[in-house]
């Protein structure tokens, strides 16, 4: 009996020592981050509540070209995606005066974050004529410059022929020459990345190193599926040390790199070297070592391990449909400012106590396990915010503030329920530790089902809004995960050593389990004892209370009790009178 009474106990240990390991890691790492890192106590401020950068983006048009809303809804769509890959979030995309894209960041943005911004991510991919430094020399597939070679002076005099593919040096003429000849890569045309698709361009690559012609666009960034950075790999399996960008073709673009591999390969350099180019530079300018039929070329170059996710996650989020220049680039301030912050913080605060008010008068001290649990609840959503803010650039707006404070009214209806079935057991007669147990397999079905429609909406809703209301879902969702915890692991095993103690097992008045005041059935030695019915007494409204809250299975159950005890009652009284009658006899 010793070892049973016991075990509860125990188990209620465990679970407060796990609750205690979660907030010490969450306290510990959050603290490393402090001392060692940029993380702070205080969670980051969304734009509503902090201010930040506005970034004003507008379209680059030739003459009498126009934006159309396809574009531009395409265009908003994907520097949002851009901007959440990015890390930040509460960011606002919109769009104004009907062709101008406005993106707002809380805080100041940094570089990287810019950049995803501000680049137009315009991918081409056009085959190499001619490859020179800008001395003029030619830079060789092993990397020396030597002098470039002239195109065939039969094509050169002849410029009409016809160019049969994208390799042709047809499409080299003195003209071109000459531009290339006269081409300074430290002073670019503005236009460079505005030339047209089906004409060769003069370009250098990013760092102004090396010079081109290339051929017209075989491809562009629409083909692309998916892009990834990763370390360059040889042929064996080694680490090169190297950072490229990995792209996937879709089916189409597979096909057609195909075609432009089998072309490339094994031709003479700089015909051999197929170029990458972003904006009108050149990232990279491979040579095709080999057939590539399976649509996953990759891009090489000076990449660092940030800047070759920052050109993935552009590649990936697909190329804007039209390319914008920045407009303007400000510091905005708090939409609401810290006056509605404060505003929202009393609020909850007067839900807390409201809801401190209520447990008291209907628990008694009972209620103080409410008070403790939502505490709890508080700190481990606290740790858990400011560890996102740190290290996933999560950010509060005023939405996500109420989203916590409707998360006070879902913890405490936890409690609540797992409350009322622990008197519902009492009710039917049962004592404290065995209604502990017995309610709380009663109330986790009930916590679990209503909890998972929580987070089920909370999910939903995170996928299919944007802006604000995503952080109303957000802190929602994270703080039904904590209530589900703490209920766990602190909740029920705080009333399990409850159960052990004196003053809550006998039911005081001011425990608010006291059998009496909650109309209990006692079982008596082989007999029901109920409660005097009296009209208007408070055992009376008691007992009825404890009927109505019965379900059917439970109140069928007592009849079938009743009716046994009647029995076993009639039994005993016909026993009794054939004994007294043998007796008389």
């Amino acid at each position: 009996m010793a070892k049973s009474r016991s075990t509860p106990v125990r188990k209620a240990w465990r679970s407060l020592s796990w609750l205690g390991v979660i907030v010490l890691v969450l306290f510990g790492v959050l603290a490393s981050g402090v001392i060692w890192s940029n993380a702070s106590w205080m969670p980051k401020l969304a734009l509503d509540l902090q201010g930040g950068t506005q970034i004003i983006l507008a379209p680059q048009l030739q003459g009498g070209e126009q934006i159309t809303n396809e574009q531009l809804t395409q265009a908003v769509s994907i520097i949002r995606q851009r901007v959440d890959a990015s890390g930040v979030s509460e960011a606002e995309v919109t769009t104004e005066g009907g062709q101008n894209i406005v993106v707002s960041i809380p805080g100041e943005a940094d570089e990287e974050t810019r950049n995803r911004i501000e680049s137009s991510a315009k991918l081409e991919f056009r085959p190499v004529l001619v490859a020179g430094a800008p001395a003029n020399t030619f830079v060789g597939d092993d990397g020396q410059s030597t002098p470039f070679p002239s195109p065939d002076p039969g094509l050169v005099a002849t410029p009409t022929a016809a160019p049969t593919n994208g390799s042709d040096l047809a499409y080299v003429t003195p003209a071109l020459q000459a531009q290339f000849q006269a081409y300074d890569c430290a002073n670019p045309p503005s236009d460079e990345d505005q030339a047209p698709a089906d004409q060769p361009l003069i370009t250098c690559d990013d760092a102004g190193s090396a010079k081109y012609i290339l051929g017209p666009v075989e491809l562009d960034g629409s083909a692309i599926t998916d892009a990834t950075n990763g370390l360059q790999t040889t042929q064996s399996g080694g680490s090169t040390g190297q950072w490229a960008v990995n792209i996937t073709l879709d089916g189409k673009g597979s096909d057609v790199f195909a075609q432009i591999s089998q072309r490339l390969y094994g031709a003479q350099a700089p015909l051999n070297q197929f170029a990458f180019v972003l904006d009108g530079k050149v990232l990279s300018a491979p040579s095709m070592n080999g057939l590539i039929t399976d649509g996953k070329p990759s891009i090489t170059g000076s990449f660092t391990q940030e800047t070759s996710k920052t050109l993935a996650d552009q590649l990936k989020y697909g190329a804007l449909p039209i390319s914008f220049t920045v407009q303007s680039s400000d510091t905005i301030s708090a939409t609401l400012g810290s006056s509605q912050l404060t505003i929202g913080l009393i609020a909850g605060l007067i839900g807390l106590i409201l809801v401190v008010i209520y447990t008291l008068f209907q628990y008694r001290l009972l209620g103080f396990v409410t008070i403790a649990s939502l505490i709890v609840a508080g700190i481990l959503t606290y740790l858990s915010i400011a560890l996102l803010s740190w290290s996933e650039g999560y950010r509060l707006s005023l939405a996500g503030v109420a989203g916590l404070i409707v998360a006070i009214g879902f913890t405490a209806d936890s409690f609540i329920v797992y409350f009322e079935r622990i008197r519902d057991e009492l009710r039917d007669g049962r004592g404290l530790e065995s209604a502990v147990e017995a309610g709380w397999r009663r109330a986790k079905r009930t916590i679990y089902a209503s909890k998972g429609v929580n987070v089920l909406a909370a999910v939903v809703l995170y996928v299919l809004a944007v802006g604000n209301v995503r952080g109303f879902a957000f802190t929602l969702g994270l703080t039904t995960i904590i209530d589900i915890l703490v209920v766990i692991l602190f909740t029920h095993p705080m009333l399990q050593l409850l159960a052990q103690t004196r003053f809550f097992s006998s039911g005081h008045k001011l425990s608010g389990l006291d059998p009496n005041a909650l109309g209990a059935v006692y079982r008596g030695r082989a007999q029901f004892r109920t409660p005097t019915d009296v009209p208007g007494s408070k055992v009376a409204k008691s007992s009825r209370e404890a009927e109505r809250r019965q379900t059917i299975a439970e109140r069928k159950r007592a009849e079938q009790e009743r009716e046994s005890v009647s029995a076993g009652a009639a039994t005993r009284s016909d026993d009794a009178a054939t004994t007294s009658k043998k007796k008389d006899a």
